[in-house]
């Protein structure tokens, strides 16, 4: 209680030395957090990385953040052998709105759409469904390891093993599907966008094919006349026709993932709100504002 009336004296009558005490705290807890949470984790991940010849990685998703942690697998697996599973029915506890697994990161349809284009990846060894193998390093942790995540969703993992990456690299490998050559493809998610922009100006452009949600495709369909469907069997055959179309449009979506990783041409909606983001190397576009939309749209349909 003395303490109490001290820190509301220190308040009302000498604000500089509360606001300071105030941060000092805020530093001292950060650092217990680290010490005891954080730290052990980041030493074990970063020594199996260093010393073992073969790893096991999990990951729980989201699909288009478990995406982004490939090209880590990849840089690692020059050296070591790499094992991935996924992490099913894993339960967020935030309200992430109209998504397809609901509350759960990847359910396991969704688990098992990625199998077959996770398999095709040459510098991932063996690929499964998570079943109480033991694991090297939880890709998971991300989220516990940062305490704000607005910045390079490839980075967040880099940072778990002290493996630097180029992120301008190709770090997907598919074929292509002759069907979709020199088609656009579009996909917009309901999260993730930003709401200055609108895709009306496409009115009247023909050749682009939604490969989103159905409500996603119905919702575009209400500005774009000549938009057209396409239902994918499974994630393989969307990162084949993402491989093979003239460009891909999209918000930050799993389906934009896949074009990152193939360095196709591709042109992003930025999130305003959660910026994590940025497409690296070559045919790589992105926008905020309606005016750059539409004109990195022109640049890329010549």
């Amino acid at each position: 209680m003395i303490k109490f009336l001290k820190n509301i004296g220190l308040k009302i009558f000498n604000k500089k030395v509360y606001i300071n005490r105030k941060n000092a705290q805020k530093i001292y807890l950060k650092k217990e957090n680290y010490n005891n949470r954080i730290y052990a984790n980041i030493k074990s991940f970063t020594d199996k990385v260093e010393n073992k010849k073969e790893l096991n990685f999990s990951h729980s998703g989201h699909l288009g953040d478990l995406i982004y942690s490939l090209p880590l697998i990849q840089e690692i697996a020059k050296t070591k052998r790499c094992n991935f599973f996924i992490r099913i029915d894993k339960i967020h506890e935030k309200n992430y709105g109209d998504i397809p697994a609901g509350n759960l990161f990847i359910d396991r349809k969704k688990a098992e759409m990625l199998l077959p284009l996770l398999k095709k990846q040459k510098y991932l060894n063996d690929v499964k469904i998570y079943n109480n193998q033991n694991i090297d390093v939880d890709l998971d942790f991300f989220r516990e390891s940062f305490e704000n995540l607005n910045f390079h969703t490839m980075k967040w993992y880099s940072h778990l093993v002290g493996v630097s990456l180029d992120i301008s690299k190709k770090f997907l490998d598919v074929g292509e599907n002759s069907r979709f050559k020199d088609k656009i493809i579009i996909v917009r998610s309901k999260r993730y966008r930003n709401v200055i922009i609108n895709y009306k100006f496409l009115k009247n452009v023909k050749n682009i094919i939604c490969l989103g949600l159905k409500d996603e495709f119905e919702d575009l369909k209400k500005d774009i006349n000549h938009l057209e469907y396409y239902d994918c069997k499974d994630f393989l055959e969307m990162a084949e026709i993402i491989n093979s179309c003239k460009f891909l449009i999209g918000n930050q979506t799993f389906a934009f993932s896949i074009a990152e990783g193939l360095k196709v041409k591709r042109l992003l909606e930025v999130c305003p709100e959660f910026p994590v983001v940025i497409p690296q190397g070559q045919h790589a576009f992105d926008f905020f504002h309606q005016i750059h939309f539409e004109k990195y749209f022109n640049i890329l349909n010549e």
